[in-house]
């Protein structure tokens, strides 16, 4: 704190002393708020019969096109939950490795024009376009109560009867981006422990997808974490962010499934093994493409 100086004027009151106070002080309304969030978020629904990864384990991503024999020999597949609908690679890709998981890929946060349930979004959940991402807007989250919570129950239920183990829900950060919506922490918040309790109803374990800044709240809810470029931009540890990190993850007990796109493998492969993070370097392209940090 810093020092008042030596010489001021003995008029100044002990009325204005305390004012002055009050303005550097922490808002008790404000704290009484966060604590007030913080309960409001449902309990976690637990999943105990839920296939969920290991510390360390092996696997692949690919969501531009479905994966072909001969299958990479990984424990985990994260594929397009819309192009595996039918089941039919979901059952190939556990055939070919029994005790392999599998994990449905989703958008939870954006509408994509290309889906075939484009057409049951209502208009006003339509937010603005995602920058590079023609055809992709941020979704108004808070009105998961109503239609657009409806549509992604009836995507978790595809995932279930295609056969998955898990679900990918992303872009479940909308609220730290310009979505069109006044959204908050709170919402994001509210939406996701949401998301992640309403996948465990239907037997499926859930990985959260970046949104890094709310890791300890949302630790509870979900049962791995997939990443993308946390080492590019220095957000992986606890160490690095002071309060929020994915060795958090990994002291739960919780797989952590990291991708680099622009970093060579000797820039993070080591500091991710450390970790016992589960990293791989990809393209963005996100093809058949892979280099593991270690393991198959």
């Amino acid at each position: 704190m810093r020092r008042l100086p030596a010489l001021i004027p003995a008029l100044i009151s002990m009325a204005a002393l305390a004012a002055a106070a009050l303005v550097t002080a922490p808002a008790p309304a404000a704290e009484a708020a966060a604590a007030t969030e913080a309960r409001a978020l449902p309990a976690p629904v637990a999943c105990d019969g839920c296939w969920k990864p290991a510390l360390n384990t092996s696997w692949q991503w690919q969501l531009s096109s479905l994966p072909a024999k001969p299958y990479p020999n990984v424990q985990m597949f994260d594929i397009d939950g819309f192009a595996a609908k039918d089941g039919a690679i979901v059952k190939s890709l556990k055939a070919d490795k029994p005790g392999r998981g599998v994990v449905c890929y989703l958008s939870a946060g954006t509408f994509e024009d290309w889906r075939p349930d484009a057409s049951q979004f209502p208009t006003e959940v339509l937010g603005k376009p995602l920058e590079d991402w023609p055809g992709e807007r941020w979704l108004d989250i808070r009105k998961h109560t109503g239609k657009l919570g409806q549509i992604m129950k009836a995507r978790l239920d595809m995932c279930k009867a295609a056969g998955f183990d898990a679900v990918e829900p992303d872009n479940v950060d909308g609220y730290s981006n310009d979505s069109g919506f006044p959204l908050k922490a709170a919402d994001q918040l509210a939406y996701n422990t949401w998301f992640a309790n309403e996948a465990h109803r239907r037997g499926l374990s859930v990985a959260l997808k970046n949104d890094v800044e709310q890791i300890p709240a949302l630790l509870p809810y979900f049962d791995f974490a997939v990443n993308e470029e946390c080492w590019e931009h220095s957000e992986c540890t606890t160490a690095q962010n002071d309060d929020y990190g994915y060795d958090q993850f990994v002291k739960a007990g919780k797989a952590v499934f990291n991708v680099e796109y622009n970093l060579a493998t000797s820039a993070f492969c080591a500091r991710s093994n450390a970790q016992n993070f589960n990293s791989l370097k990809k393209k963005y392209e996100l093809d058949a493409y892979r280099v593991p940090c270690r393991g198959a």
